[in-house]
C-alpha cells in the first residue's frame, strides 16, 4: 500500500495531539493529575522544571507535590518562569533611574527590644513619711522663740522655743520632793522608803509623758533646781513649713506649734493618662525635668500607682520617689516626667517610616530586588525608638522601603497594585442551573450549574445562599433556572436574582444577563462547597 509521506506525517501529528488531550483532561472536564507522562508531550515541555502546584480555584494555597482540592480538582503545575508573571501582578517595578531619582532607601526587618518613652506632667510634694508636728501635750505660754522663720532649717534635737506651764513646774517640784525625801529617809523603814520612791517614779513618768527629754530630767535630778520654762526641741531634721507662733501666745494641749518636713526625699506625683496606664509598673525608672534646671534631669523610681482615676482629666496619679540631697527641688515645683517602657523580649520590628497607614490597614513595601517592590499588608504592635513591631506580614531579614515609599505610591500607581490584595466585594456572576435541594429554613439552595467563565469554574453541584426568601416562591426540585449571584468573600455565594422556566440545560454555557462578571479582575474565591 502506497502512502503519501505528507499525509502520513499529518495523521501522526493529529494522533499525537489527540493522545495528549485525552491524557490531559478527564471525561468530566477536569484536568488529569499532573505528572502522568503522555507520549504526545514534546521533549521541550518535559524538560521544563515544575516549581510547585497551585490551587485550581486561585486560592492562596500551593503544594510541592501533585494533589487534589476538596472538590477533586487537580492542582495545576507552575513551571519555571511562570511564577514571575504571577508575581508581577502584585508588585511594582521601577527603573534604576527612577529609584535613584526618588531617593529610595531600605532597611532590614530585625529583632530588637523596643523602648518607648511615656511622658506626663508631675508636681513635687513633701514625702508624707517625713512630716513631723510639734504639739505639746500640756497647756502653757510661749516665753521665747529660738526658731521663728518659715523655711528655716533645723536639726534633730535643736531648741525650738521656751514655754511656761504651771503643770510642768508642779511636776518638777513633786519629783524633787519625792527624790529628796527618799534620800533623807535612808534609815527609815522599808515601807516609808518605798512610798517616796513610788512618788518619785510617778512624777518622773508624768514628765516623760509630756515629752520632757531625758537630758532635762537628768539635769533636774543633778541640780535639784526647778526650771520655770521648758525647752521644746525639734523631733527631726528638716525645714519649718508653716509660720511658727508668736512669743507670749498661749497654747492649748495638742495644738500644733511647728510643722517640720524632711526634704531630703520628695514625692513626684505624675498624672498618667488612662490609655498609658498599662505601661506603668512599680520599680520603673523615671526622669524629671523642671524649667529651673533645664540642663539637669533628676532620677527616681515609681513607688506607687494610686487606685483611683480622676473622671475629669481621665488620668491616674503615679507616685515617684526622688532623692533630693542638695535641696535643689522644692515642693510644688511643676515639670515633665519621662517613664521608659520597653518590651520584655526582642520583637520583629521595622522603622516607623516603612509603614504606610491608611487608617483601615497598614502596608509596607518589600524590596524584591531588580527594581521590584511588593506591597504587603502587615499587623503592627508596640512602638518605640522610631521602630514599630510587626506581628504578621514580614519576615526577619527582608528589606523594607523606609524612604520615598509614598513617592512610589504616586509614581507607580501603588493603589492599583494594592487592589490585588483584596478581591472586589459583592462581585456579581450569572449561570444556568438545575434546582437540587430547597432549604428555606437555612435560606439556601443546592444547585447544579454549568461552567462559569467569570470565576473559572467548571460545571458542578454546590450550595448557594439566598438573599431574599421571596426568591423561593415557585421553585421546585428539578426546575431549570437562570441565576445571578454575588461573591461576598470567604466562600459565601448568595443568589440575588432567579429567572424560572429556563428551557436550556444546566450544563450548557451560562446566559449573559446584566451583571455577568461585575467587578474587574474577579478571581475564584475561597471556600465554596462543591458536591
Amino acid at each position: 500500500m502506497n502512502t503519501n509521506p505528507v499525509v502520513f506525517a499529518i495523521a501522526l501529528a493529529v494522533a499525537a495531539g489527540g493522545a495528549f488531550v485525552a491524557g490531559r483532561y478527564t471525561a468530566g472536564g477536569h484536568a488529569a493529575p499532573t505528572g502522568q507522562a503522555d507520549a504526545g508531550v514534546s521533549g521541550a515541555t518535559q524538560e521544563r522544571k515544575i516549581l510547585y502546584y497551585r490551587n485550581p480555584m486561585g486560592l492562596p494555597d500551593t503544594s510541592p507535590v501533585p494533589k487534589k482540592d476538596p472538590m477533586g480538582m487537580d492542582y495545576l503545575p507552575v513551571y519555571e518562569g511562570e511564577d514571575e508573571a504571577a508575581e508581577a501582578a502584585g508588585t511594582v517595578k521601577l527603573s534604576a533611574q527612577k529609584i535613584q531619582k526618588l531617593g529610595v532607601r531600605t532597611a532590614l526587618a530585625e529583632e530588637r527590644s523596643l523602648t518607648r518613652t511615656l511622658r506626663a506632667v508631675g508636681t513635687l510634694e513633701v514625702d508624707e513619711r517625713g512630716l513631723y508636728t510639734v504639739a505639746p501635750k500640756f497647756e502653757g505660754w510661749i516665753e521665747r522663740l529660738h526658731v521663728n522663720t518659715t523655711g528655716q532649717a533645723v536639726r534633730r534635737g535643736e531648741a525650738l522655743m521656751e514655754v511656761y506651764a504651771p503643770e510642768l513646774v508642779s511636776a518638777q517640784r513633786e519629783y524633787l520632793i519625792a527624790h529628796g525625801g527618799g534620800k533623807a529617809l535612808a534609815q527609815a523603814t522599808e515601807e516609808a522608803r518605798s512610798g517616796f520612791k513610788e512618788l518619785s517614779e510617778a512624777a518622773l513618768t508624768r514628765l516623760r509623758y509630756w515629752d520632757v527629754s531625758e537630758a532635762q530630767i537628768r539635769r533636774l535630778a543633778e541640780t535639784g533646781e526647778v526650771r520655770r520654762t521648758l525647752t521644746l526641741v525639734s523631733p527631726a531634721s528638716g525645714v519649718v513649713l508653716e509660720l511658727p507662733p508668736m512669743a507670749g501666745r498661749r497654747f492649748m494641749a495638742g495644738e500644733p506649734l511647728y510643722k517640720i518636713a524632711d526634704l531630703s526625699r520628695l514625692w513626684l506625683i505624675a498624672e498618667v493618662f488612662e490609655q498609658d496606664l498599662a505601661q506603668v509598673r512599680v520599680g520603673q525608672r523615671a526622669r524629671f525635668t523642671v524649667e529651673a534646671y533645664p540642663d539637669r534631669a533628676f532620677e527616681g523610681r515609681v513607688a506607687f500607682v494610686y487606685p483611683t482615676l480622676d473622671p475629669q482629666t481621665r488620668t491616674v496619679k503615679v507616685r515617684i520617689e526622688l532623692p533630693n540631697p542638695k535641696g535643689l527641688l522644692k515642693p510644688a515645683m511643676f515639670g515633665t516626667v519621662e517613664l521608659a517602657t520597653g518590651a520584655a523580649r526582642p520583637v520583629l520590628a521595622v522603622p516607623e517610616s516603612a509603614v504606610i497607614d491608611s487608617g483601615r490597614r497598614r502596608v509596607v513595601l518589600i524590596d524584591r530586588g531588580e527594581g521590584r517592590f511588593e506591597p504587603r499588608e502587615v499587623q503592627t504592635g508596640s512602638r518605640g525608638d522610631g521602630w514599630v513591631e510587626v506581628r504578621e506580614g514580614v519576615k526577619a531579614g527582608e528589606a523594607v522601603v523606609v524612604a520615598a515609599n509614598f513617592l512610589i505610591d504616586a509614581e507607580a500607581n501603588l493603589k492599583a497594585a494594592l487592589s490585588a490584595f483584596e478581591a472586589p466585594r459583592h462581585q456579581t456572576h450569572a449561570a444556568e442551573a438545575k434546582v437540587e435541594v430547597i432549604d428555606e429554613a437555612s435560606k439556601s439552595l443546592t444547585l447544579t450549574h454549568g461552567p462559569i467563565a467569570s470565576l473559572g469554574w467548571p460545571a458542578m453541584t454546590m450550595d448557594f445562599g439566598v438573599a431574599d426568601p421571596a426568591l423561593f416562591k415557585g421553585l421546585k426540585p428539578g426546575a431549570d433556572i437562570a441565576i445571578e449571584f454575588e461573591d461576598r468573600g470567604d466562600g459565601e455565594y448568595v443568589v440575588t436574582r432567579v429567572r424560572k422556566n429556563v428551557a436550556k440545560r444546566h450544563d450548557s454555557p451560562p446566559l449573559p444577563p446584566a451583571g455577568e462578571g461585575r467587578g474587574e479582575g474577579a478571581k475564584p474565591a475561597a471556600g465554596h462547597k462543591g458536591h
